[in-house]
């Protein structure tokens, strides 16, 4: 058989293996789910938690994307956040190459093509670590496909990719990246390479950095076992490095407008490292089939991983430098996970909130990269002994460990005798063909089988974990809303806002309209203070914000439509008010900040509000402080706090406690509140009509001390609102296009144009047609001095970063192009002056 047929033979066995690995990892997650009768094997949407609910909106904003039912574009969203930069968002959580998918299926299916993402990231994540475990070390096909299986279900995928549908793109560039140093170490396909790190870091840069790292340090211990002389092993380390630097600046812009955007983010909730878990705890993660109670590194990968793994140190047939590389590497990248300095390093200088464990899917690749340099040199029985009394020491070491469970057991004991006397019979009897197949079918069934039970297993313990809530977000009353929300749509005249009605955590993406609301590690900060000065709620210390509940605050952005879901039988109403133009024409004048009611004013242009001062007259004794007032908590079956204000009969008034976490007590009866300095803040809240006798009683329960501020309540007069409104000088005409704005004003208006969208980095706008400069920011929303005299006001959004980004990815593609050009010719010339045969490019 010639050299070409063999070739042939081994890319049709390796094409076959890394098939076999993508549908036995995905058919297994896809049984456990339907075991669980989860969506969408069952119950809508159970798929979206309390962190995948904030993703399947994103999703539909890309299906309106690509349909052109978006009044965005990739610049810029007008849905969220009353206008909000859109580039970091689509980076970071749309550029995971499957969520492109969405665009095949229909708009109110968009949950199934998300968890399609999650699946399909299974699948090419199982299939790409095949081919680079043949890269490492030969061996029989369908063996590294089993242990990649383990790989595309290990325990990351289960309780942290998963939820996160852009992480997954990470579990295929672990392995994509490591193929790609792999042919550095062989001297080939450096384009092809450079490729695959581009394609890591567009597809998630967050995950790639830590994939790569791995990579790197999985290159450089091979280049450490290398034989060859060190001048020839510097060479690899080289192509790799450029090629390293080439793929990352082709991503360029994924990078560069993130990083913008992360700066001028509303800051994330501090994240402290509590310190190491204890050993045994830790080491108890490497068993299939539970979850700990509390945050520890995910890093199991099956009992056939486990095994082969603990087997290596035992395995005589591998020589004693590349045992001990391998070893030492493990313990180390596992040591780095719980040593807050190397935390950083893999998390890109920063602790994460939520898990500092991100990076755990890196410690499982190598795991089963040690386990198949043991299995490619058939470990013996002793080999295969040994590391089964490892893992029994382990096992035992990890008893009475929360991530122990019931299901621990059953694939520890179970799962891990099948498949270590299936490894016996092929260590044993080799050469004899039924102990090969039959061994074969036992591994296979064993791996299935594991997987299988592990996935339902794990996912079962997860989602009765207290923090982590499945909610429904496309269920009928959502889809209801949508049309209903579709049918007032007259952007940009006045905004439809979904709020202060909440389906799920980014209500405008998934529903439309125009609304204030928005969940995202990017929201600006300047969108945050807007939003929270001007008494609109939020959540994670202004991450996540929520749209003003109040006449004033809706009529501020012109919200001339919002859903309302107070009392209303179908679970959402439909509510009009007075609103004021998206773009008016004020005076230039210093605004009054001393309370939220004067903020609202000054942007109004109008006084509506009266701010008596409160007097204490019951209950615990609340202190004036120099934010306003400290009101003590309240002891379980004590009085309220009680304060007393005066206004006048029939206005309707309005308290503003944003930290308020306990409940109040008005004309209209008790609502509950939930507020918690810095964390959640709430919206000013109707109290209900001032008495006729003019004294308005508030009674305060605080379920802990609460700072309120100095002028808490105020009392609309709605009959100045409506005439302040409709005294308002406002564009004659708006026209928005994907990220820009157009307004046409009544001609000579001076002072300054009010835009009711955040001053954000990045808008710049020009009079009558002159030149483009930054606005100012009024209260956080855009500011245009109009000067003596103008007609017409133009913005225009460019994202910051975006401009240096492009030009580094044209200057790398440059280089990649002229690499591409310049090394055939080379290798053509070279070839035909020492008259070898010419190589095909």
């Amino acid at each position: 058989m010639s050299q070409g047929s063999i070739a042939r033979r081994l890319r049709s066995s390796g094409a076959a293996a890394a098939g076999l690995a993508a549908v036995l990892s995905m058919s297994a997650f896809c049984l456990a789910t339907a075991l669980r009768g989860t969506y969408p094997f069952g119950g809508r949407s159970r798929a979206v938690n309390d962190l995948g609910n904030q993703f399947v909106p994103f999703h539909a904003h890309l299906w309106d994307l690509m349909h052109g039912e978006s009044t965005g574009d990739l610049f810029l969203n007008w849905n969220s956040g009353y206008g909000a930069p859109f580039l970091g968002d689509f980076f970071t959580y749309l550029m995971n190459p499957f969520s492109w998918l969405v665009g095949l299926f229909p708009r109110d299916a968009v949950d199934l093509p998300v968890f399609l993402v999650t699946l399909l990231g299974i699948g090419a994540g199982s299939a790409a670590m095949t081919v680079l475990l043949g890269r490492i070390a030969p061996g029989a096909p369908w063996q590294r496909a089993l242990l990649a299986v383990g790989y595309g279900l290990c325990a990351w995928v289960l309780n942290d990719g998963s939820p996160d549908p852009m992480w997954m793109w990470g579990l295929v560039s672990l392995p994509a990246v490591g193929l790609a140093c792999d042919w550095c170490l062989r001297g080939r396909h450096w384009v092809l390479g450079t490729l695959l790190v581009a394609a890591a870091w567009a597809g998630n840069f967050y995950t790639a950095a830590m994939a790569t790292l791995a990579s790197a340090l999985v290159l450089l211990l091979r280049l450490a076992l290398d034989g060859r002389p060190v001048r020839a092993r510097l060479r690899p380390a080289g192509r790799a490095a450029s090629m390293f630097a080439v793929g990352i600046l082709l991503a360029a812009p994924a990078m560069t407008v993130s990083l913008k955007a992360s700066k001028a983010s509303q800051p994330a909730p501090p994240a402290v490292y509590e310190g190491a878990p204890g050993l045994t705890d830790y080491l108890a993660q490497l068993l299939p089939g539970g979850r700990a109670d509390h945050q520890l590194p995910n890093v199991f990968v099956g009992m056939l991983g486990l095994l082969l793994a603990a087997s290596l140190p035992f395995n005589r047939k591998v020589r004693p430098a590349e045992r001990a590389g391998w070893c030492a590497l493990l313990v180390l990248v596992g040591a780095s996970f719980v040593w807050e300095p190397t935390i950083l390093l893999w998390h890109g200088l920063a602790i994460p909130n939520g898990s500092p464990y991100r990076a755990s899917f890196v410690l499982s690749g190598l795991l089963v990269t040690a386990a198949w340099v043991s299995l490619a040199r058939r470990p013996d029985t002793r080999a295969l002994l040994g590391g089964a009394g490892l893992v029994a020491v382990l096992a035992l070491a990890g008893h009475g460990q929360s991530s122990v469970r019931w299901s621990t057991w059953i694939a520890t004991a179970g799962g891990g005798l099948l498949v270590l006397g299936a490894l016996l019979a092929l260590a044993r009897r080799p050469a004899r063909p039924l102990v090969r197949r039959s061994a074969g079918v036992l591994l296979v069934l064993g791996v299935f089988a594991g997987a299988v039970h592990t996935t339902w297993a794990v996912t079962k313990i997860r989602d009765g974990l207290p923090f982590y809530v499945p909610r429904t977000t496309l269920s009928a009353q959502a889809l209801d809303a949508r049309d209903a929300l579709q049918q007032e749509e007259q952007w940009p005249r006045g905004r439809t806002d979904p709020g202060p009605h909440e389906f799920a955590n980014n209500d405008p993406l998934l529903l439309g309209g125009e609304g204030g609301s928005y969940y995202s590690s990017y929201l600006p900060a300047v969108t945050a203070g807007m939003l929270h000065g001007l008494g609109a709620g939020w959540y994670i210390q202004g991450r996540h914000t929520l749209s003003p509940a109040d006449p004033v605050g809706q009529a501020l952005f012109g919200v001339t439509t919002h859903l309302d879901g107070t009392a209303a039988p179908g679970g959402f109403a439909v509510r009009h008010s007075p609103a004021a133009p998206l773009v008016t024409v004020h005076p230039a004048a210093a605004p009054d900040t001393r309370s939220v009611w004067s903020r609202q004013e000054s942007l109004l242009g109008a006084h509506v509000y009266e701010t008596p001062e409160p007097r204490w007259t019951d209950g615990p004794r609340p202190v004036r402080s120099a934010g306003g007032w400290t009101v003590p908590a309240t002891r379980k079956g004590g009085t309220w706090t009680t304060f007393a204000a005066s206004c006048t009969p029939g206005r309707t008034a309005f308290l503003y406690a944003p930290w308020l976490g306990g409940a109040v007590m008005g004309p209209r009866g008790t609502s509950g509140s939930w507020g918690r300095q810095p964390m959640t803040a709430m919206p000013i809240r109707e109290l209900g009509p001032v008495p006729a006798d003019g004294t308005l009683t508030v009674r305060l329960r605080a379920s802990h001390r609460t700072e309120i501020p100095g002028l808490p309540v105020g009392c609309l007069d709605r009959t100045a609102l409506h005439a302040a409104l409709g005294g308002l000088t406002g564009a004659t005409k708006v026209t928005t296009g994907g990220h820009t704005l157009h307004a046409r004003l009544p001609a000579g208006s001076i002072g300054t144009a009010l835009v009711s969208v955040p001053a954000v980095d990045g808008w710049r706008c020009s009079v009558d047609g002159g030149p483009a400069r930054a606005p100012r920011s009024e209260l956080g929303m855009i500011g245009v001095p109009l000067g003596t005299g103008a007609s017409e006001v133009s913005c225009d959004y460019r994202p910051p970063g975006l401009t240096a980004g492009l030009a580094a990815s044209g200057a790398a593609a440059a280089v990649l192009l002229g690499v591409a050009v310049v090394t055939p010719l080379r290798r053509r010339n070279t070839s035909a002056a020492s008259g070898g045969p010419v190589p095909s490019v």
